[in-house]
């Protein structure tokens, strides 16, 4: 591989763990409140990006729309997109998890539901939408704006990486400056003494799932615009956001970041090395080796006792 092509690989990793980065943020925000791995999530991905695909089917973009247009109609795709990812994500509390929470149901019971709810949502959207994959309707025109170590970025990946980073920063901030980001604090460290200081739990944990459910839902947007939308578009991505957490730290929000860019470098690396088909097995290699070296991830792991 020649310093050329490895700095075209390192920034389609960068681009690409940033996806992986913001899908993981939601399962480590509802593992924090719940220690519960909400498998369902990928699900949230994939509704996201038919959100996406709907509003941009009722706005018909058009061939060569202006760039303020452009604007609008990314802006209204991603507020579809995130429409739908929160309000799956609210429903599956909803109707899901917070029945299991208030019996009291074991950890076990909560983990075959997700599998479950995970299940129910990709037949439905299956059902739904049909099998076919469908593309996103040009929205611009997607030319490269400027190189990067002599790697081209176009707008795609220009907006894909914006995105993320704005996301994850509004997210860390929310977490660490605002009082729903002190509530999520308080009920991850121990939920039961933040009830009883006062501490709503149950509006702390559905905004968690909606907060999760955006992030998510935005995802599946940037991801459809990638490649395309399809009710089996979750599965693959959400597997390596999950391992990309768990490599960070799962309940992490940080530790779900770093993990994502490194996931993502790693596959794309991969790929002129030992091949596409390898790409995805490197991940699952990552994750292995962390698990044997540091259990807790990379980054430790911040949870106390769950909701």
């Amino acid at each position: 591989m020649s310093l050329q092509e490895f700095w075209d690989y390192l920034v389609l990793g960068v681009m690409l763990g940033s996806l992986y980065a913001v899908i993981a943020i939601g399962y480590t925000l509802v593992y924090g409140v719940l220690q519960l791995i909400n498998f369902a999530h990928s699900e949230v991905f994939m509704l996201g990006a038919y959100g996406s695909l709907i509003v941009l089917q009722l706005v018909s973009p058009g061939d060569n729309p202006s760039a303020l247009a452009s604007i609008g109609f990314v802006a209204l795709a991603m507020a579809g997109s995130a429409l739908f990812g929160g309000v799956t994500a609210y429903g599956l509390e909803k109707v899901a998890y917070r029945p299991l929470r208030r019996r009291g149901a074991p950890r076990l019971i909560f983990l075959i539901t997700a599998i479950g709810a995970s299940f129910f949502l990709y037949n439905l959207a299956g059902k739904l939408f049909g099998r076919d994959p469908l593309p996103l309707p040009e929205m611009y025109d997607n030319h490269t704006v400027f190189s990067l170590f002599g790697a081209g970025v176009n707008i795609t990946q220009m907006l894909q990486f914006a995105t993320a980073v704005v996301m994850m920063v509004a997210l860390d901030l929310l977490v660490t400056r605002t009082k729903l980001g002190k509530g999520i604090r308080a009920v991850a460290q121990d939920a039961e003494v933040a009830g009883l200081m006062g501490v709503d739990i149950d509006k702390v944990i559905s905004r968690t799932f909606i907060i999760g459910g955006v992030l998510g839902g935005v995802a599946g947007f940037l991801f459809a615009n990638l490649n395309q939308v399809s009710y089996t578009m979750g599965f693959i991505p959400g597997i390596t956001a999950f391992a990309a957490a768990v490599v960070g730290g799962i309940g992490n929000i940080r530790g779900a970041m770093f993990g994502g860019i490194l996931i993502g470098i790693v596959e794309t690396m991969t790929v002129p090395l030992l091949g596409d088909e390898w790409r995805s097995v490197s991940a699952m290699v990552v994750l292995i080796l962390v698990l044997m070296f540091r259990p807790m991830g990379i980054l430790g792991e911040r949870v106390g006792r769950a909701a």
